[in-house]
């Protein structure tokens, strides 16, 4: 059965989300960014796209106004937010210490 949103963000560990559309050329750039951070960072986090124009309501309800928008949550919390292009040191940076926590 697949978790609702509102599921997955309750993870003890980091959950990257990423609001992007599919005709938005730095929401591309982002792809083997996400891929990249996954390999280095392996099951302590979990990354999650969403389309916004298939998912307005979970986009709306954050205030979403451009893509890409990362937003990082854990235990139903946003510990981060950016809107932009992202790499994936930086975004490893902030992701770290969350990791610790658990």
């Amino acid at each position: 059965m697949a978790q609702t949103f509102k599921e997955i963000i309750q993870s003890e560990k980091p959950v990257l989300v990423d609001f992007f559309a599919t005709w938005c050329g730095p929401c591309k750039m982002m792809t083997p960014i996400l891929q990249e951070l996954k390999s280095k960072m392996g099951d302590s986090i979990s990354i999650i796209k969403i389309d916004v124009d298939k998912n307005q309501a979970a986009a709306q309800s954050l205030g979403v106004q451009g893509v890409p928008a990362l937003f990082i949550f854990q235990k139903g919390e946003i510990k981060w937010q950016q809107a932009g292009v992202v790499s994936a040191s930086v975004l490893q940076q902030i992701l770290k210490p969350l990791t610790l926590t658990s």
